[in-house]
């Protein structure tokens, strides 16, 4: 028998369905009204200009990492060639069987569901291949789609260290940092299907925020993305022509707070797929995290040490603390 190319979400996770539908519990995700919101949008053509035109995009930069902690950018050097070949040979691969997609790719790349949930609100209805930038050119049988993700990798790099010199400058520092520690062997890609999903109670993808230092991500058009902004859950207007950046938590360590890492969640649709490419700017597991003025708010932390503490959080209590665990 032909395998499908859904991975078997109802099955898997039968007893947290059934037992949401035995106890009739109100979900708070189903009755939120949630806004839409348009991220601030930033032309990055405005480097190439002048002096004054230059400062005031830097400006523009560090005020929305300031205030939204997430922000949207246009003329951002990578190709439409390139974001459109990325977009559908993706779409080719997660057509593949359940069984090719589990097999085909190294151990532990391709990924879907929650493990950890212990109850609806953990589970999120996604699938990904979660690919650091040095295995892209070893991925076996997949040799178009490997192509085109160096491609892909290579520009959003650029953009990725452009966007954090950039960030450091504005806080009076120069990214000498992020050049030595963020290189190609500690970064990441990570393409999303977000299937349709039967049961609104169910994200896409839980409510969480990055442990990186900036997350760069290339999404459809069917829209899906939330992020908190005082104190609400907002829904970002897709934009055809821009690709999102968010700040992380390394990012808010480094800034002592002031650049902002935000909750965000992806909520499924019930008839239509969504597909999303996200580049994650991270330093080795042996980067130490120190917050650029003082007093600071954090303790110093090796990445490896932020790492082990989310992922035993996420084992015992289903989901990650993340940086309150490190307030000093």
């Amino acid at each position: 028998m032909e395998s499908k190319a859904e991975p078997p979400f109802e099955e898997t996770y039968k007893a947290l369905i059934d037992s949401n539908k035995s106890s009739n519990v109100d979900m708070q995700v189903t009755k939120e009204i949630v806004e839409e919101c348009e991220l601030p949008l930033i032309d990055l053509s405005m480097l190439g200009l002048g002096e004054s035109e230059r400062e005031k995009c830097k400006a523009e930069i560090a005020k929305a990492s300031q205030e939204w902690g997430f922000f949207q950018v246009v003329n951002h050097g990578i190709s439409d060639a390139i974001l459109e070949k990325m977009r559908r040979e993706q779409v080719d691969v997660f057509k593949k069987s359940f069984n090719e997609k589990e097999m085909c790719f190294p151990a532990g790349t391709y990924r879907w569901g929650t493990p950890s949930a212990t109850c609806l609100p953990q589970l999120s209805w996604s699938e990904a291949f979660h690919v650091p930038l040095i295995d892209i050119s070893s991925l076996g049988g997949f040799t178009s789609i490997s192509t085109t993700m160096e491609q892909f990798a290579t520009t959003v790099s650029e953009l990725a260290q452009k966007l954090a010199e950039i960030l450091a400058e504005k806080m009076g520092h120069k990214a000498t940092f992020f050049k030595q520690n963020c290189v190609p062997s500690t970064c990441y890609l990570r393409m999303n299907r977000y299937p349709p999903c039967p049961i609104p109670e169910i994200s896409g993808l839980m409510p969480h925020t990055d442990s990186d230092f900036l997350t760069i991500l290339h999404q459809d058009q069917i829209g899906g993305l939330q992020l908190v902004k005082d104190g609400k859950w907002f829904a970002v207007k897709p934009n055809p022509k821009a690709l999102i950046i968010n700040i992380g938590d390394l990012f808010q360590a480094w800034s002592n707070d002031v650049y902002k890492s935000v909750e965000h969640r992806v909520v499924t649709n019930k008839l239509v797929e969504r597909f999303s490419t996200a580049y994650f700017l991270c330093p080795s597991y042996e980067t130490r995290i120190q917050s650029c003025m003082e007093p600071s708010v954090y303790k110093q932390f090796s990445f490896r040490e932020f790492r082990q503490q989310v992922q035993h959080d996420v084992k015992k209590l289903g989901y990650k603390v993340g940086l309150p665990r490190f307030i000093i």
